[in-house]
């Protein structure tokens, strides 16, 4: 029994209907991956149902109609646009697409209009991380959160889902991203009309009504006339000026003239200072160096204290301006803000409108009292103790001098540093006055053991009796005078002159030595003493006296001492 399929095939209208068919979709020329245009035929819940002119009606899912308010418009007989992905999938269904359709005509169209710099119409449908999405055309982008506006915006719920206009700043084909920039939009709009406004201002015009808008530490944002311009905090005064903020207020107007228009960037640049002449002009005639003034103290810094002379003229006086005796003081301990006080001109640079002053100048200078002290006995109270010396200032009078280590006892032993504390109150001499820096001795206040070579009239040459104090490897440390505060060192050499009585080991502690000065410097306190130089000298005076022609009778040096102390003894004898 034949089937029914087989019944449809031997049927000749059946042939006849399939010829027909095929013969008209040949004619349609179906590619796929292109986009082609659609007929509405039916709207459901969930697909819009069109017309392909394939052998099957297409199905698209409503959401991809939901991203604008193209739905609404939608109607059976409309035409589309939908991408052709397949003209028939393994189920014998043809598949397309509205949104694929959407963002292919969108990317074509952003890359022609990205050189242009053309406009077009988008909606800020989410927040991603560093911007937003934006919907242009159908196709997502990003927009940069520094794009969303000319100014930072703290919200952005107003512009959220409503058409905006965008322009196509940056397109990726390898990745397929967009940038897109509202502020372009913003500001290309903004600089149509400032530079139309600019038509009506020039450089040098004088502004009644400059509104300020917004204040910073470094200057003033000012309207004018719907020109947003600077007046920085350096054309306010010709005086210092601390904080913009301290002189204005937002929605203060402002007389002001126009100084410089960039028709570049269409910066327009204002100044109040302008408007009045500059102080610094005829400061000579005004103002004279080494005249004293009064003033008003406006600053104080780490470095000294900033004083109005007068409206627009300020002068520094510098921490070593400030007091005699400390040149470093912190100024804030001197004077205060407000403060009225007198001041000397020390020196006045116009071009640079810099004028140094001098607080000091104007008080009593101690220095006056002591330069002639030089040589006195004062008392000092200690401030500090380093490494090698102690600074201390004069009871009296708060001068402050150094005591070196050395000018503290005659030994001079840096561990005598440690014998002090600060705030000791002492007794010392003034050794020197010079630069404003005092030197101090306390040393210079006792005998000075070096004076017993001039009490005794020793010199360089002169041979002296000394006693072994403490014996060393490398010398013997020898007492010059009785109470032992005259000590210094005969080196191993100095011993003797023959090298075999060199031997240290030979003495001790209080045998007599007779050495010979062969180096004495007071001011550097240096002695040396030899004993080898001193036999030497002796030697070659008992030859002077006693061997004149010993040589030649074959007599030695042994018998020529022999022979001297031979005839002293004899002396002795006959007495």
């Amino acid at each position: 029994m034949a089937t029914e399929q087989e019944l449809k095939k031997s049927n000749p209208l059946h042939k006849e209907f399939q010829n027909l068919l095929d013969q008209d979709f040949k004619d349609r020329k179906l590619k796929e991956n292109e986009i082609i245009k659609a007929t509405v035929t039916e709207i459901t819940k969930n697909f819009i149902v069109v017309d392909c002119k394939a052998k099957m009606e297409g199905m698209i899912p409503i959401e991809e109609f939901k991203n604008d308010d193209e739905l609404s418009k939608l109607k059976v007989g409309s035409v589309i646009d939908v991408y052709l992905e397949r003209i028939e999938s393994f189920k014998g269904e043809i598949i397309i697409s509205r949104d694929k359709a959407r963002k292919m005509k969108a990317w074509k169209k952003l890359e022609k209009v990205f050189e242009s710099q053309e406009e077009l119409t988008g909606y800020i449908t989410g927040k991603v991380k560093g911007g937003f999405i934006a919907n242009v055309e159908g196709l997502p982008c990003f927009m940069p959160s520094s794009q969303i506006d000319v100014r930072p915006l703290k919200k952005v719920d107003h512009l959220m889902n409503t058409p905006v206009k965008v322009i196509a700043t940056r397109i990726d084909k390898n990745r397929g991203n967009v940038c897109v920039s509202r502020r372009a939009v913003l500001e290309k709009s903004k600089n149509a009309e400032i530079t139309k406004a600019l038509k009506n201002i020039k450089e040098g015009d004088i502004i009644e009504d400059a509104i300020v808008k917004a204040t910073t530490d470094w200057g003033i944002f000012l309207d004018i006339n719907g020109i947003d311009a600077l007046l920085h905090v350096s054309d306010l005064s010709h005086g210092r000026v601390k904080k913009p903020s301290d002189l204005v207020t937002i929605g203060q107007k402002l007389k002001v003239k126009v100084t410089k228009i960039d028709p570049k960037t269409n910066r327009v640049s204002a100044s109040v200072k302008a408007l009045t002449e500059d102080p610094y002009a005829n400061i000579e005639k005004k103002y004279k160096v080494g005249e004293i003034y009064e003033g008003v103290v406006t600053k104080i810094m780490d470095y000294g204290c900033f004083v109005r002379i007068e409206d627009g003229i300020e002068g520094l006086i510098h921490n070593s301006e400030l007091d005699w005796s400390n040149r470093n003081i912190k100024p804030s301990k001197v004077l205060a803000v407000s403060q009225n006080i007198k001041f000397k001109i020390v020196n006045i640079e116009k071009d640079s409108k810099r004028i140094s002053l001098s607080y000091k100048a104007t008080l009593k200078n101690p220095w006056d009292k002591i330069k002639d002290n030089v040589g006195e006995e004062v008392k000092i109270k200690i401030n500090n103790i380093t490494d090698k010396a102690i600074f201390a200032e004069l009871v009296d009078s708060g001068l402050v001098g150094m005591l070196h280590y050395k000018e503290i006892s005659y030994e001079e032993n840096i561990e005598d540093l440690k014998k002090f504390k600060k705030n000791d109150v002492i007794n010392v001499k003034i050794i020197e006055i010079k630069d404003d820096k005092i030197r101090f001795s306390k040393r210079a206040l006792d005998k000075d053991p070096l004076s017993w070579f001039k009490e005794n009239n020793k010199k360089v040459g002169s041979i002296i009796t000394t006693r072994v104090h403490e014996v060393l490897k490398t010398g013997v440390k020898v007492s010059i005078d009785k109470e032992k505060k005259l000590i210094t060192t005969i080196k191993k050499t100095d011993l003797a002159k023959e090298s075999a009585d060199q031997r240290v080991d030979i003495f001790a502690p209080g045998n007599a030595l007779d050495a010979k000065i062969i180096e004495l410097d007071i001011k550097t306190r240096k002695i040396k003493l030899s004993v080898k130089a001193a036999q030497i000298d002796e030697e070659k005076s008992l030859i002077a006296k006693f061997g004149e022609g010993a040589t030649k009778s074959g007599a030695t040096l042994k018998g020529i001492f022999e022979k001297a102390i031979g005839s002293k003894k004899k002396k002795k004898e006959e007495k």
